[in-house]
C-alpha cells in the first residue's frame, strides 16, 4: 500500500482523534476553510489548484494527498493538476520538484 493510499485509508480516523484532542483548533480551521474554500471571484476548482500548488512549494504531504483529491472532485483533471504543480515547482525550485511524486503517486491511488 502506498503512502498516498494509507493516508485515504486513516485519514478519517485521525480527523476524529484531532476533533477530540483540539476542538478549538479544529473549529476555528474548519471555520476559515468553509468560508474562503467556497466559488467566489475565482472558482473552488481554481482555489484548489492554488492550494495544491501551495502544498508543494511548502512541501506539506498530507495537505498534497489531501488537495489532490479536492482537484478531481471540484473538476481537475490529471493535466489540470500536473500543470499547476509545475508552477509551484517553478517557484518552489528543487525541493518542490521532489514533492511532484507524491502527487503522481496520489493520483495513481484515486485512479487517474
Amino acid at each position: 500500500m502506498s503512502k498516498a493510499e494509507e493516508f485515504y485509508k486513516d485519514a478519517p480516523a485521525k480527523v476524529e482523534k484531532t476533533k477530540k484532542a483540539a476542538p478549538a483548533t479544529v473549529t476555528a480551521f474548519g471555520s476559515m476553510f468553509q468560508k474562503i474554500m467556497t466559488d467566489g471571484a475565482i472558482s473552488l476548482r481554481e482555489k484548489e489548484l492554488i492550494a495544491l500548488g501551495i502544498a508543494v512549494s511548502v512541501h506539506c504531504t498530507p495537505c498534497i494527498y489531501a488537495h489532490v483529491k479536492k482537484c478531481l472532485d471540484t473538476g481537475s483533471t490529471k493535466e489540470q493538476i500536473l500543470e499547476a504543480v509545475s508552477v509551484a515547482v517553478v517557484m518552489g525550485g528543487g525541493p518542490a520538484y521532489m514533492h511532484v511524486m507524491e502527487v503522481v503517486e496520489a493520483l495513481e491511488a484515486l485512479g487517474k
